[in-house]
């Protein structure tokens, strides 16, 4: 199956959208440059008025629509990126849209996605469910169906990502994309490999949700059973027939990535670039040390950063001992008066900032001789936890580590 998307949809689709999303701008990059070996880049469409990319894709397919289909109204189904961009185009032309989002949404997405003025059906506990109720409303209403993903005009619109790309790094060697349903990198890797057929295309999935990196690495299209990953935005269990036709065509190499790698880029976006990341946004950064290559300059594109406050607060805690920011462990120490307070400056000396500390006669083996001392402390990673394990031992402590 030939699927019929060329460089020239692409560019159309620029102009067609050029009023309604914004360029955002490429941002260098020297933590992830230094940790990935290369020259690296990131593409932030969480600037994205709608706080994602999926905005170009559905503005170019609703500008496209007849005067009848609009009357009729829109609906689409999405867990929460493409919501917005469907709800945001619909409220600019004057259209009716309902979206249909999984039941485990988180708010944020929700309440933006209302806030353009959609009406909203929570369906569902993953993104394929709510697809099939979505389908459902639409042979009810006569709505038109807007595909988060496997449509030609959809593709087209995220296309345009590359244009800008090329256009500010006219050089770049490759570009790595997030993948849930395909239609993002389908679009750039047209648009990418029609302009200069040497960039590589990279695609990322999340370990547990990466029915398209089997259906690439097999040949064969290929749905999954179940996903499970904190990506929420591209946990999706059916790939699209069509992107996967683009992908196999135009795309080097699919990646995956685990949940853990998910937080720590979370994390470093944020430290380092005072960036907000969704999981799912990260992906792309979180695959930079999967390149099998050096020395080479790579976009790495940020999906989207609608992430609620809740989640992002425990996304960043993980991810702080996820990179060793953090630093558990229990010591005995003889139960004698002057044992707390060595430990204290012995960690004062290494510069340890104490953030927890339990003493409990409870947490030993022999509590009539000895104590247990749980500490939790702030650290600058793991070469300053080796360190302090270090020197705790040189003075005669044996070191747990707790976590």
């Amino acid at each position: 199956m030939k699927v019929d998307l060329t460089l020239k949809d692409v560019l159309e689709a620029k102009e067609r959208i050029k009023d309604i999303c914004v360029k955002t701008k490429l941002i260098y990059s020297p933590e992830f440059s230094r940790e990935s070996g290369n020259e690296v880049y990131i593409k932030p469409e969480n600037l994205q008025i709608t706080g994602a990319f999926k905005l170009r894709g559905a503005s170019n397919k609703i500008s496209k629509l007849s005067d009848e289909q609009k009357q009729k109204g829109l609906i689409a189904s999405s867990a929460g990126n493409h919501a917005q961009g469907v709800a945001y185009s619909a409220q600019k032309l004057g259209i009716k849209a309902t979206i249909v989002m999984p039941e485990t949404t988180p708010f944020i997405k929700v309440q933006s996605t209302k806030n353009y003025g959609a009406n909203i059906v929570l369906k569902g506990k993953v993104y394929d469910e709510a697809y099939e109720e979505a389908k459902r409303l639409k042979e009810e209403n006569g709505y038109t169906f807007v595909h988060p993903f496997n449509d030609v005009d959809v593709m087209a619109g995220q296309g345009t990502i590359a244009l800008e790309i090329i256009d500010e790094l006219k050089d770049v060697d490759a570009i790595i994309v997030p993948i849930g349903g395909g239609g993002l990198i389908s679009g750039i890797s047209v648009a990418a490999k029609s302009i200069n057929p040497d960039i590589k295309i990279i695609g990322v999935q999340a370990e547990g949700a990466n029915p398209m990196k089997i259906s690439f690495d097999t040949g064969k299209l290929t749905y999954a059973d179940k996903v499970d990953t904190i990506a929420d935005g591209a946990a999706v269990k059916q790939p699209g027939d069509l992107t996967f036709e683009v992908i196999k065509e135009y795309v080097d190499e699919i990646v995956t990535v685990s949940d853990q790698e998910l937080m720590e880029a979370v994390f470093v976006i944020l430290e380092k670039h005072k960036l907000i990341a969704e999981a799912t946004g990260a992906m792309s950064l979180a695959a930079l040390k999967r390149l099998n290559f050096k020395g080479k300059k790579v976009v790495s594109l940020i999906s989207g950063g609608n992430i609620d406050v809740v989640t992002i607060a425990s996304l960043l805690n993980k991810g702080l001992f996820s990179r060793g920011r953090i630093f558990c462990f229990s010591v005995n120490l003889q139960d004698t008066p002057g044992q707390l307070l060595k430990i204290a400056q012995i960690l004062a000396e290494e510069g340890a900032n104490v953030i927890k500390l339990e003493h409990n006669q409870f947490k030993s083996v022999d509590r009539l001789k000895h104590v247990g001392l749980e500490v939790t402390v702030e650290t600058n990673g793991y070469e300053h936890i080796e360190d302090i394990v270090k020197k705790l031992n040189d003075h005669g402590y044996d070191v747990h580590r707790v976590c």
